[in-house]
């Protein structure tokens, strides 16, 4: 077996692209990633927001950063996926070193304990 590696993964697509079309494309690459022996570790989907320069006349863009561990295989693969996809504007595949670990697992510590004050207040409020 070979050995996974932690990646951090962005891709825009366009903002002209209806929602259900936008789901297919996070399902196809989550499903690209795990039928490749991959495992999906946090799916962010950040929504449309406005292009910092115009990308083949588009002017925004469904932003959509996912956090995965996976061979090394898999990535050539996986950006070849998002080359050919008319749809995906731009991609940017990270393999996470120990300080962006470190910074991952932080903030994951973050969410969770916010999510937690967050429950306690709504229990409080509802007495």
């Amino acid at each position: 077996m070979a050995q996974k590696y932690q990646y951090e993964l962005t891709y825009v697509i366009s903002g002209v692209v209806k929602q259900n079309q936008v789901d297919d494309i996070v399902r196809k690459v989550n499903h690209l990633i795990e039928s490749n022996d991959g495992d999906v570790l946090e799916v962010d989907e950040w929504g449309n927001q406005r292009l910092a320069y115009e990308i083949d006349r588009k002017r925004s863009g469904y932003y959509v950063n996912m956090y995965f561990q996976a061979p090394g295989e898999l990535v050539p693969r996986l950006e070849r996926e998002l080359d050919i996809n008319d749809d995906v504007l731009r991609y940017l595949t990270l393999r996470m070193d120990a300080k962006m670990r470190r910074h991952y697992e932080q903030r994951k510590k973050r969410r969770a304990q916010e999510a937690a004050e967050e429950e306690a207040a709504d229990e409080s409020d509802e007495e």
